[in-house]
């Protein structure tokens, strides 16, 4: 008898929350067109200097001249390409390795501090180093954008697992488990969600690590273009470089998001 009451609530619930979202695409969406509009208009009117600071209409036609002669794709695609195997290596190895300071806790007290320092660092101030080392190729990039994330990760993870709720280990071990039992029945079950928020976050600093590497040794990628387009005083092409960044983040982002959504 108080089932269809509440199944009309929670309808009602439903229906206010999905025209809460829907106003909040659609204000964002005005935001967007509004910055746009008033960009466009700032550099028609000369309030703005639209050779430093460009417009909308001059990004959209530099992105059809690139489109067309498809630097656009081969660019993209190379800082798409270093980005995602920078970012595997940052979650294979910083898994990896905060899984063995778990296993292993006299190591990660030996560890812990030169962790810290290492996340500390700079990573801006290696790029040097790592062109000497290296030399001026791919390899330079993706390690490079690779120290940028993987200290911070290792840490986040090692604090997370030794966060783990005590009560379950100590039942799988009254029941007879082993650490291997705790690993994979409790532990990485357990920890996934902070595992996924993590992924989040390395996405966005290996696509900077990456940024960085090409600002000091690339020959091609969004950064090179940045870089060579300052040199040159061709703002449009920095600042159209800018926008597709900022649009492969949010993609690259949104991936990770959709990859949550599916594990729940």
């Amino acid at each position: 008898m108080n089932e269809s009451p509440r199944s009309q609530a929670q309808r009602d619930y439903l229906n206010r929350q999905l025209r809460h979202q829907r106003k909040i695409r659609a204000a964002r969406f005005m935001l967007i067109i509004l910055f746009l509009a008033l960009w466009e208009l700032s550099a028609s009117f000369g309030w703005l200097d639209s050779f430093i600071f460009s417009s909308p209409s001059r990004i959209i036609l530099c992105l059809i001249q690139m489109t067309g002669d498809g630097s656009l794709f081969l660019h993209t695609g190379i800082t798409l390409l270093e980005t995602l195997v920078s970012f595997l290596a940052v979650v294979i190895i910083g898994l990896a390795a905060a899984l063995l300071l778990w296993f292993w806790r006299s190591l990660a007290e030996i560890l812990e501090p030169f962790l810290v320092m290492l996340n500390s660092l700079p990573k801006s101030a290696l790029a040097p180093l790592l062109i000497v080392w290296l030399g001026n190729n791919m390899n330079t990039i993706i390690v490079a954008a690779v120290s940028v994330a993987l200290f911070g990760s290792i840490l986040t993870l090692y604090t997370g697992f030794t966060s783990l709720d005590q009560d379950q280990i100590k039942l799988i071990y009254s029941l007879g488990g082993t650490r291997r039992d705790v690993l994979f029945k409790v532990l990485l079950p357990g920890s996934l969600p902070m595992i996924i928020s993590n992924m989040k976050v390395n996405i966005g600093l290996c696509l900077v690590g990456v940024i960085i590497g090409e600002f000091l040794s690339s020959k091609a990628g969004l950064g090179y273009l940045i870089t060579y387009g300052s040199q040159t005083f061709a703002m449009t092409m920095v600042v159209t470089s800018i926008v597709v960044l900022c649009l492969l983040s949010v993609i690259l982002y949104q991936a990770i998001a959709v990859l949550e959504k599916r594990l729940k």
